[in-house]
């Protein structure tokens, strides 16, 4: 693949500082635009089909979403080949690690493939949002928080709907002094799995997960206010707050993060809080 000739789409991968699951249960929701990059590379028009072998990328392999995204995209841009051309991935993110890579790696894919085939005029990030909400969302069933938070980079407050993407409430610079710590726990999460559960949940009416959804949104105007505010000892208080909250009444947390936890707690006094589905993946701090 010529890099003179290829086209990139870098998009960062994020952080959930509070209210994972509300950006579609309903309620407010805190993200923040990552340093982690994933880059999604495409060979220009004329390039040929793409084959096994350009399917995967420095970091591992884009899997079959180069075919889906493709086709999703023929049905709403004519004109396109029948195969997608090349592709080459690079994540700087750990794979399933609650940090949207997959998401990153979705939009990446949605904006590289456009701007090679149908650059003119670029399409808005807008549409790209929601095309990824949507192609997502046949997948995973889940929200809209992670398309919203790796298009914008920044740092989001999100009201989340019960379907079709949140609304973004507020949006803010993350201060260029502060640091987002990742702890990479090195087990997988599994954001389907987790999706099942918690509809289920929400079909019986189960009373732990409506008090999870108020307390969370408690938690996520903290968090929001200690960021505008600029005051990282309650940021810190109030992701902590998130996390017991997602581990007391979600049970998304394991053994082997509450120890990463109080390691960091008693190291370095700094609160980490898991990002993502649970079950395993990252967990995040805020210095």
């Amino acid at each position: 693949m010529s890099g003179a000739e290829a086209i990139r789409a870098a998009v960062p991968c994020r952080a959930c500082l509070s209210g994972e699951d509300l950006d579609w249960l309903g309620g407010e929701s805190v993200s923040v635009g990552l340093e982690l990059m994933t880059t999604v590379t495409v060979a220009p028009p004329g390039a040929g089909p793409a084959g096994p072998a350009d399917q995967a990328g420095p970091a591992g392999a884009a899997g079959g979403w180069p075919e889906e995204v493709w086709a999703y995209l023929r049905a709403r841009l004519p004109g396109l080949p029948p195969e997608p051309p090349a592709v080459a991935v690079h994540s700087d993110a750990p794979a399933a690690s609650g940090l949207s890579s997959s998401t990153a790696l979705i939009v990446g894919l949605f904006r590289a493939f456009t701007d090679a085939y149908a650059p003119e005029p670029r399409i808005p990030a807008a549409t790209l949002a929601r095309w990824a909400y949507e192609f997502e969302f046949a997948v995973f069933n889940g929200g809209g928080m992670d398309q919203l938070a790796v298009l914008a980079g920044e740092a989001l407050l999100l009201e989340g709907r019960t379907r079709g993407l949140p609304v973004i409430r507020d949006r803010r610079a993350f201060p260029e002094d502060w640091a987002v710590l990742v702890v990479d726990s090195g087990t997988r999460k599994d954001t389907g799995d987790h999706i099942r559960s918690v509809r289920a949940r929400l079909a019986a009416g189960d009373s732990r997960l409506r008090d999870f959804v108020a307390r969370t949104r408690e938690t996520s105007a903290a968090v929001w206010e200690a960021l505008c505010a600029r005051d990282t000892t309650g940021l810190g208080t109030a992701m902590d707050g998130a996390h017991v909250l997602m581990r007391d009444l979600q049970g998304m947390s394991t053994p082997q993060l509450e120890e990463l936890r109080e390691t960091a707690a008693g190291a370095v006094g700094l609160p980490l809080k898991l990002s993502g589905a649970g079950g395993g993946g990252a967990l995040v701090g805020v210095c």
